[in-house]
């Protein structure tokens, strides 16, 4: 551990040389193609696939009303009365959003299968678009679902007051000597993961199996089980490698639903592939919040209350956790900072749109968002260094363990630490006197400085928390290892990877915790017939939860191992160390017994110690006692042509503190990756509708993704304030970068800003939308 170790999956993932699921092929499967609606809204007067049933290679075609359907599942009801509307993997009566599917062909082909979707006749009789999310909790608007009557799915409140955990925020406001209140807009994302959504059902066999590009193999077992009314025994589910996810692929599908009902009905294997178009229109969406939030400090900018109301917009319907991504985010936006009374306020609206669900940080980098650019905002009213005004309020290194607020204990942390060496890798001070020169001289070219002092709760868990917030599962993790003859070791997990790399970090434990060379490490992963239990990957649990199960079952591994130890070196087991893979006796240095030669004589079973069973393999399952919380500061110079409007990034800085690392290049990949995916919500991506409803920016031509080019050389770097709660000191580290950087980013956009009296820009900040905000008042200065 903390070796810098070269990635084991990397060789065959970037050759392609493995198994995606759009790999998969089976005798006599069948290709599946979905007829979308062009409308946002209309009922469905009639359908009629016969036609496309005469057209070549067609053995199927279905509409809803063909199909014994299953309602898609919502796992997390966060309040008692939350509005949870049907949800059908092929629309019935009515459509709810533009791409959402209608009927389904299966043929021979793919392309027999999408020509024939031109034949199927379907009549809409269109109705209006709800589109706004104020509009749509407005007096008498038009709603998304006739039935229920209301267009908001719930409200949800915290308050520190009614909690115990803190003061009431009205009479801290009113008494304040500063108030700053301001609107920030979280604008609709799309996850744009590399592989596609892909999936095959095979019915054969006795069984259900289910290849997926999924996060969340074990979770969608238990739901197709549960609302297909099969035996859960009966269904195995597959993620084979998998090509990115980040929150996308946590989802029951329509899709999957829709595979699932046609191999069932035809009793052949059937598979589907979306196209990159119906990508972007169906694969849920992320974001979209419209956060109103109100600050209160004393004239020395010390917090006094905080206030937060948000609309969140599900879309047309709830996803598997969409309702519970706003609420991840309740318990972040006191972030780092000590705040005497916090109230949160929430109400989730319906909208004639994709539904939304989690995209990396779910919930989190929203929240961070907010407060760190209404920090900035505290400092220029009370005319302070935007970092002076957070030292007045971070909570200090001495205080830890310290509970906000929100009622979380956080473990460990220091921020005096992590900002001081960001100040000092930027170069602070000189990029403060250059931006003064500059100021000075009317530099068409203004530069700008941003801050972004974080911290994130993850490792979603503990299992009573979850509960506590009505989540439908726990936290837990669970792990295997098994001690093969030969001394080699095979790690069965319930995290599955997309792309983290845990075939490696997982080596790297298990190395270290058996003495067994890394190489002797296989870890296998994502199939719920080798890894039967397990709670997937999402909310940078897999480390923090995951693998502390993996070094628990190794402990069990090399406890079971003792007694045979102690047998073989004719001696007592309490007199015996275990270090570097073998076992010795205590004060004697000599030849002592590998834990590999162990397994072999346990296989042998030739002279064990009575009773013994037979057997080091061991199991474990770990449900933390509290969530992690990373840290950092992230610190950004920016260079505004203030003619274009044109954003470039001159440099950027990440100090994170992740608690102990694992394998440093991996936790390299995790920030660059994070960060491009948050200076991509500063600068560029915004997924966007017209008044009826179509999305305008359903290709890459139009939904702008950052390349390279686009992007500086990050300098990164680490503190290390270790988790106590567990042997290995580990924390998240996968959403950090994407949490910390977009308020960097626009708060260095913003600063370079200010001297045409600009306080804020919308997301992403393009060349038009600074442009314009330079020039909203004529450009004076």
């Amino acid at each position: 551990m903390g070796t810098p170790r070269a990635r084991k999956e990397d060789a065959r993932l970037i050759t392609g040389r493995t198994t995606w699921t759009e790999n998969v092929v089976l005798p006599g499967m069948v290709h599946l193609a979905i007829l979308r609606s062009p409308f946002a809204h209309a009922r469905i007067t009639s359908i009629d696939v016969s036609a496309a049933l005469r057209e070549p290679g067609v053995i199927a075609a279905y509409s809803g009303r063909d199909l014994e359907q299953p309602g898609l599942p919502c796992a997390w009801p966060v309040t008692e009365d939350m509005v949870h509307p049907d949800h059908h993997p092929l629309a019935v009566d009515t459509v709810r959003h533009v791409g959402e599917a209608v009927a389904v062909v299966a043929a021979r082909s793919r392309a027999a299968a999408v020509d024939a979707l031109a034949a199927i006749e379907v009549d809409y009789e269109p109705l209006p678009a709800i589109m706004d999310m104020e509009a749509a909790i407005a007096e008498g608007a038009d709603l998304v679902h006739a039935d229920k009557g209301t267009n908001a799915s719930y409200t949800w409140v915290f308050d520190s007051a009614e909690a115990g955990t803190g003061d009431a925020v009205a009479p801290a406001i009113e008494g304040a000597e500063v108030v700053i209140k301001r609107r920030y807009r979280q604008q609709r994302l799309i996850p744009a993961f590399m592989e596609p959504r892909s999936v095959v059902v095979d019915p054969t066999a006795d069984q259900y199996t289910i290849w997926s590009a999924t996060q969340i193999p074990h979770i969608l077992k238990l739901m197709v089980a549960l609302i297909t009314a099969t035996p859960e025994h009966k269904v195995r589910v597959v993620a084979p490698d998998v090509g990115g996810g980040f929150g996308g692929k946590l989802q029951v599908t329509p899709e999957e639903l829709i595979a699932f009902m046609v191999a069932k009905k035809l009793g052949k294997p059937a598979k589907y592939t979306e196209s990159r178009s119906d990508s972007l229109l169906t694969a849920h969406h992320g974001r979209d919040v419209i956060q109103d939030i109100e600050i209160a400090a004393d004239r020395e900018g010390r917090l006094k209350a905080l206030h937060v109301k948000l609309l969140a917009n599900m879309g047309a319907y709830l996803g598997l956790v969409t309702p519970g991504v706003p609420i991840l985010g309740a318990f972040m936006y006191n972030a780092i900072y000590k705040v005497p009374a916090y109230r949160f306020e929430c109400v989730g609206v319906f909208t004639n749109t994709t539904f939304t669900d989690a995209y990396r940080g779910a919930g989190r980098p929203e929240a961070t968002y907010a407060i760190e650019r209404i920090m900035d905002e505290l400092a220029v009213e009370l005319n302070l260094d935007p970092i002076e005004v957070r030292r007045r309020n971070w909570i200090g290194h001495e205080e830890f363990p310290y509970t906000t607020v929100c009622g979380l204990t956080y473990d460990s942390g220091n921020y005096e630490a992590a900002t001081e060496k960001a100040l000092n890798l930027l170069g602070y001070d000189d990029l403060r006197r250059e931006q003064q020169e500059r100021r000075d001289r009317n530099d068409p070219v203004q530069l700008g400085i941003g801050t972004s002092t974080y911290t994130e709760m993850c490792g979603l868990a503990p299992s009573r928390v979850l509960g506590s917030l009505r989540y439908g599962a726990g936290g837990w993790e669970t792990a295997s290892v098994r001690m093969l003859p030969t001394g080699k070791v095979e790690v069965v997990t319930g995290s599955s990877p997309h792309g983290q790399g845990h075939e490696t970090a997982w080596s790297q434990i298990v190395a270290d915790s058996l003495g067994v060379p890394f190489d002797d490490v296989e870890v296998l992963h994502g199939d719920t017939r080798t890894s039967h239990k397990g709670l997937d990957t999402y909310g940078s649990r897999s480390l923090a939860v995951g693998g502390i199960a993996l070094y628990n079952a190794c402990q069990k591994v090399v406890d079971k191992a003792k007694p045979v130890a102690a047998h073989m070196l004719e001696c007592d087991p309490n007199d015996l160390e275990f270090s570097g893979g073998s076992f010795r006796v205590k004060g004697q240095p000599g030849d002592g017994k590998s834990i590999q030669e162990i397994a072999l004589a346990v296989f042998a079973a030739h002279d064990l110690p009575d009773g013994f069973e037979a057997s080091l393999d061991a199991d474990a399952t770990y449900d933390p006692v509290n969530f992690s919380f990373p840290h950092g500061t992230h610190l950004c110079a920016v260079e505004v042509d203030t003619q274009t409007g044109r954003v470039a990034i001159r440099k950027y800085v990440a100090v994170d503190d992740i608690g102990k690392v694992v394998n440093p290049l991996i936790v390299e990949g995790q920030v660059h990756g994070g960060l491009a995916q948050g200076v991509a919500q500063a600068l560029f991506e915004e997924a966007v509708y017209d008044a009826d409803g179509n999305l305008l920016t359903g290709t890459f031509v139009d939904y702008t993704l950052p390349s390279a080019a686009d992007l500086p050389d990050f300098t990164t770097d680490r503190t290390e304030t270790p988790a106590p709660d567990h042997p290995l000191g580990t924390k998240g580290v996968g959403e950090a970068g994407t949490i910390a950087s977009t308020p960097a980013v626009v708060n260095a956009v913003v600063d370079a800003l200010r001297p045409f009296g600009v306080n804020d820009v919308a997301m992403p900040c393009t060349p038009e939308r600074v442009w314009r905000a330079i020039n909203s008042n004529g450009g004076a200065r």
